[in-house]
């Protein structure tokens, strides 16, 4: 799931690649065409994350003053707890130093592998693998200190 987009992955992907074709004249090299394509990917992740929390809001809303039945109140539920799981991910990620934060995107969120986040960052092998190891201990404990905090 590309950084959170779950089954609208393709739709996010297809809008990026239509947004870089219009934009080619944007891009100017600084770096490689893949990590401006990707950055690309990113914000209309963040657009979809931004309507799907309008959307949830709503949803559980409406399920609070329409109880149509238990099921459906659920469902409700569900996506709005996944959507706030969801946040607290965004959030405890956002935290973390750049190249931390660069390292888990890259090997989690847009599910490259190990060689392709050496390509993409321009980082030794054993900088990627000894990051990916320290970053994710510090992503589960900024968890953590969240979860502890909602209580």
């Amino acid at each position: 799931m590309l950084l959170g987009a779950g089954p609208d992955a393709e739709d996010v992907i297809q809008e990026a690649f239509v947004k870089g074709h219009r934009n080619l004249s944007r891009y100017r090299g600084e770096s490689s065409f893949r990590s401006w394509l990707l950055a690309i990917v990113a914000n209309e992740t963040r657009n979809l994350h931004r309507s799907r929390s309008r959307r949830d809001g709503l949803v559980l809303r409406a399920a609070a003053a329409h109880p149509v039945s238990e099921v459906a109140g659920d469902l409700a539920v569900e996506a709005v707890l996944a959507g706030e799981r969801r946040a607290a991910l965004v959030r405890a990620l956002r935290r973390l130093p750049v190249r931390d934060r660069e390292v888990i995107v890259c090997r989690f969120f847009l599910d490259l592998s190990e060689d392709e986040t050496v390509t993409m960052l321009g980082w030794p092998r054993g900088t990627v693998k000894s990051r990916t190891a320290r970053a994710l201990v510090k992503l589960r404990g900024l968890l953590d200190r969240e979860e502890v905090r909602r209580g």
